[in-house]
């Protein structure tokens, strides 16, 4: 029985590697991301040594994002996803920015609208289980770091789902399984020894920290994802391993 099972016969989830009942998690992971807002965007440099731009230039270009598309960028926090977005949309194009967390959306709108792309981008405070928009409304869905904080994943792959227009494309960029035990040897000791003492310095906050790294080990792997993606409808589902398998991005279409 997967973790997923079991999660759906009972009533609860994890967090991190605290087991908790499923109406617990969102205020849980919601207090991660209150406290570490502000200064997620140092933090994802420092911690990823700046690759996560590497991970996430990636996604763009495996999106095939045009002129004119509508995009929701799930999850998309601070808004590195939307700025590129916008720019590659054009004036005719839309791109909506969604976050459950309301602390993250600000300082994603703020800093967006510092740099002046204001024509073309919407927030949204949304959980992507049950997204707030009409069926077939989007012609690419990203959600990037985001999908292993959600309660229930098979719930949001479906809503993200009934959201993408036909032909439309789903990219999912996420921490995923390494591909070699040495890679992930040196990737857990890093993440539970370095990680929370680098974010009680720079975030003043360890403990979230930890339940990153925790929550990241306890999200499905690459195979099981895709597994998840099909039996949620998408089509041609695959995924590309980057660095080493540290990250994958899934991608699925709707046909």
């Amino acid at each position: 029985m997967s973790l997923q099972d079991q999660d759906n016969q009972d009533n609860s989830t994890h967090f991190g590697y605290q087991t908790v009942d499923k109406s617990e998690k969102e205020s849980k992971v919601a207090g991660v991301f209150h406290s570490v807002a502000a200064q997620y965007d140092v933090m994802n440099d420092l911690m990823s040594f700046g690759i996560h731009r590497l991970w996430k230039r990636f996604t763009i270009d495996a999106s095939g994002v045009r002129p004119g598309n509508k995009v929701l960028d799930l999850a998309g926090g601070t808004g590195d996803l939307t700025a590129k977005f916008s720019q590659l949309v054009g004036k005719d194009g839309q791109v909506v920015l969604a976050d459950i967390n309301s602390s993250m959306l600000n300082v994603g709108r703020d800093k967006l609208r510092d740099r002046g792309l204001v024509q073309n981008i919407e927030y949204v405070q949304a959980n992507a289980q049950h997204l707030p928009f009409e069926d077939n409304t989007f012609d690419i869905i990203t959600i990037a770091f985001g999908l292993r904080n959600v309660t229930d994943k098979d719930e949001a792959l479906r809503s993200m789902y009934r959201v993408l227009k036909p032909g439309g494309r789903l990219l999912v960029l996420e921490f995923s399984k390494p591909e070699q035990e040495l890679i992930s040897k040196a990737y857990d000791f890093y993440s539970f020894n370095i990680l929370p003492k680098m974010g009680e310095l720079v975030a003043k906050d360890g403990d979230s920290y930890q339940y990153l790294a925790e929550s990241i080990r306890m999200h499905p792997d690459q195979e099981t994802l895709k597994d998840m993606m099909d039996n949620a409808g998408f089509e041609q589902t695959s995924y590309k391993n980057l660095t080493g398998g540290v990250v994958a991005l899934h991608k699925g279409y709707k046909f």
